[in-house]
This record gives structure tokens, C-alpha cells and sequence, in this order.
């Protein structure tokens, strides 16, 4: 048995196994032992079929699961033990023919290349301390939404909410049978609705507006009949309203807005992090140039892909490119994988990381209150599934670093209208 890595890149490699019959002639004589003794033929006692029958009627199939035996053994502790390949290995061939093997392999390596100074590093960090109209803004959003609509016989204005029975207009101006849409609800308080301002303020039920939506070749025009105009009244702001909105953590109003307050300061202040996050990353990523392997690429496009089947119920849409979806990401998980081994150089540099039993309660804390469940039961739940408590050190891991960063490399700490119009013009560009 031979093993010959050929360099595809700096950190694609491609492993050649090559075996003669004789290196896996102690394998087919064990299997051969091993199915004639599960073999019924008729004219033989039950496990005493001949060997020579054994090799001719179920030889092939017999050899040829031995083979893949072969091949996944030697991968798995020979090459994996001796190359440490990052990614999932891929199987490009595996030929048995004329008693010879030859089975390839595509395996990733991890870059080699060296942490640039991180001091020289400028990341922004957006910075917001949120103010008491925003505070208010937050309040009659929900007294809006736990208000009620009242049918009025009154002129549409801008806080109106609107239906209409939509009818499609031929170009003659006439109305197309069997093209009326009943009960269409019109918001005017919502910037998708803002197209109909124009046409339907001042108007009342039982009118009917003509309205043209698109420009040129792609306009339509519908005729609407407004079926009922509805105006509403907000709840009240009162200390039993604090109480229902806050489940009873707000005794009344000052203590609800300062409660508001404190969830509108966590908004932002998590945002921030996660912003903060995402900025550093690419910021290290560009300041940093290095080969990445294709198989740990390829890993991290089917993760994409998990995750879009997960959030459709487990199946994908029907419509649904995969290949095209990868295609569209495929920066994306280049950037992914340059951050896996940055973060990993980053671990050896931080070598004073720890983490301690207090930090793993911290995250099952905050999982458990995101899920709904208790404390225990998660820890009960990690507890069966070494994989996933793994998945969560790393996780606790990757946020120490994050905090490292924090203090290494050089913050700006702007306002949020900088921090958009910086976004944006990134963006843009």
C-alpha cells in the first residue's frame, strides 16, 4: 500500500491511495469466512456453502464493500493522523480493477501565514444612547397596536385605514370581468401605501377612485370602490397598561418607560456588538491575504444552504437553485473560511483565554431565556450531545476573542446617523 499527496494548491491537496490484492487479500479471506456462515443455499448445511461458490456467486459485491472498508480505514487513520485535513475531504475516484486500488481524495490544509499587527487595525463602533423620543416613539407604537379600529362615516386623512373592492381597467377605461379584488385593506399610515395618498384623501365610503400604479408600458389602472373607512383610537397610557405590556415587571407608567428605555439600550448596545463584530472581521480579513482551502469553501456554502432548508421547514423551496444560491454566497464563504483560521491565530495569540463554569451558565442562560425553557433542561440537553456543548465553548471562545480585540485594536466610536451613512456609502461601493 502506497500514499502520494500531490500539491493542487498551497492548501489543496490531493491524496492517491494505492494497494495491491495482496495488501487486502487478509481482509477478503475474513469477509469470505465471515458470509459463509450467513449463507442458505439449498443442497448445503446451513454456514457450509463452499468457499469456491462463495467467491462465485457473491465475490464482487463481497470484495467491493471490502475495498470501500479499506480505503475509509487507511483515510481515517493514516492519512487523517499524519495530513490533519481542514474542511470535508472530498472523494474524487475509486477504482478496483485487474486487483489493483487506486482511490483519490481532495483535502484541505490549513494557510499558512502570519497575524498582521492588529494595532495598525481601525474598526467603528457605533455608539447610540437612546433618548426619550425614541423612548416615546417605542410607547405609541404599542398603544397603536393594542388600540382599536372604529368604522367611521368620515373623509379619509392620512391616519386612515381603508377597503376597497379593486377592480383592473382595460385601456378603454372599462372594467375587466372577472378582475376585482374584494377587501383589500389600505394602511395611508404605512410607506408602502404612500402611492394612494394623493388619490384617496378627502374621499368617502361608497366613492369611487380611479388609480394608476407603475409608469409606461408597465402602468395598470384600477378602479376603486371604497367599501369602509376606519379611524383609530389608541389605548391609554395607564399603570394597568404598564403592568399587562411590562407581564407585571412594570408596577406603573414611570416604571414602564424606564423599562422600555433599558430593553431600547440592550437593542442597541447588542447591535452594536454584533455590528462591531462583523466590521472587525472584515477588517482582518482584508488586511490579511491567504489561500483558503476549496473543500472548507465548499463546507461553508452547504451550511448556507442547511440553513436556508431549515428555514423553509426542511426542504428547500421548490424553486430553489442550489447551484446558482452557492454561486451568489461564494465571497461570502471565502470570507467565513479566512475568518475560521484568523480566529484560530488569534486563539494561539490570546494563549491567556480561559473558560470558566461561570461563563458556560452565562450562555445557557441567555439560550434558555431565548427558547423558553429552563436552565436545566438546556444543560440536560448539552449533556447528551457532547457536539453541541463543543459547538457552545466555541462559541464562548469566540466572543473572548472578540473582547480581546476590543482592547488591541483602534475603535472609533461614532453615532448612529455616522454610522449609517458610513454603512450605506460602504455599500454603495
Amino acid at each position: 500500500m502506497e500514499i502520494t499527496v500531490n500539491d493542487i494548491t498551497s492548501v489543496d491537496k490531493e491524496i492517491v491511495i494505492s494497494a495491491q490484492r495482496e495488501d487486502l487479500e487478509p481482509n477478503f479471506k475474513e469477509a469470505y469466512k465471515k458470509y459463509r456462515g450467513q449463507i442458505n443455499m439449498p443442497g448445503f448445511r446451513p454456514g457450509k456453502v463452499p468457499l469456491k461458490i462463495v467467491r462465485k456467486r457473491f465475490g464482487d459485491e463481497i470484495e467491493r464493500e471490502e475495498v470501500n472498508k479499506y480505503v475509509q480505514d487507511v483515510f481515517e487513520n493514516e492519512v487523517v493522523p499524519e495530513y490533519d485535513p481542514v474542511g470535508e475531504s472530498q472523494m474524487l475516484d475509486l477504482i478496483w480493477e485487474d486487483d489493483e486500488l487506486e482511490a483519490k481524495f481532495k483535502i484541505g490544509a490549513r494557510p499558512d501565514f502570519e497575524l498582521g499587527d492588529l494595532e495598525e487595525v481601525s474598526v467603528d463602533r457605533l455608539v447610540h444612547d437612546v433618548t426619550d423620543e425614541e423612548v416615546q416613539e417605542e410607547i405609541d407604537r404599542q398603544l397603536e397596536q393594542q388600540g382599536n379600529w372604529e368604522v367611521v362615516e368620515e373623509e379619509i386623512t392620512e391616519e386612515s385605514k381603508v377597503t376597497v373592492d379593486a377592480t383592473h381597467l382595460n385601456e378603454e377605461g372599462e372594467p375587466v370581468e372577472e378582475e376585482t379584488d374584494e377587501g383589500q385593506v389600505i394602511d395611508l399610515r404605512k410607506e408602502e401605501f404612500a402611492q394612494f395618498k394623493d388619490d384617496l384623501l378627502g374621499h368617502e365610503t361608497g366613492d369611487e377612485v380611479d388609480v394608476t400604479l407603475g409608469e409606461g408600458e408597465e402602468a395598470d389602472t384600477f378602479r376603486l370602490t371604497i367599501q369602509k373607512v376606519e379611524k383609530l383610537h389608541k389605548a391609554e397610557l395607564t399603570d394597568a397598561f404598564a403592568k399587562q405590556q411590562s407581564n407585571e415587571e412594570a408596577k406603573n407608567v414611570d416604571e414602564y418607560k424606564s423599562l422600555v428605555k433599558s430593553r431600547i439600550q440592550d437593542y442597541y448596545d447588542q447591535s452594536a456588538d454584533d455590528l462591531f463584530k462583523n466590521d472587525v472581521v472584515d477588517e482582518l480579513v482584508d488586511k490579511h491575504d491567504f489561500e483558503v482551502p476549496e473543500v472548507f469553501v465548499n463546507q461553508v456554502e452547504n451550511q448556507y444552504v442547511e440553513r436556508v432548508k431549515q428555514q423553509s421547514g426542511g426542504e428547500l423551496p421548490p424553486s430553489f437553485d442550489e447551484e446558482e444560491y452557492k454561486e451568489e454566497i461564494h465571497d461570502r464563504a471565502v470570507r467565513d473560511a479566512m475568518w475560521f483560521f484568523l480566529n484560530e491565530k488569534l486563539q494561539e495569540k490570546f494563549d491567556d483565554i480561559e473558560i470558566k463554569p461561570e461563563d458556560i451558565d452565562a450562555q445557557l442562560e441567555q439560550q434558555a431565556a431565548q427558547y423558553g425553557v429552563s436552565v436545566d433542561q438546556l444543560r440536560n440537553l448539552f449533556a447528551q450531545n457532547p457536539q453541541q456543548l463543543e459547538s457552545l465553548r466555541n462559541n464562548i471562545r469566540e466572543n473572548k476573542v472578540f473582547d480581546k480585540l476590543k482592547e488591541v485594536v483602534e475603535v472609533n466610536e461614532i453615532d448612529k446617523e455616522t454610522y449609517q451613512q458610513k454603512h450605506d456609502e460602504k455599500v454603495k461601493a
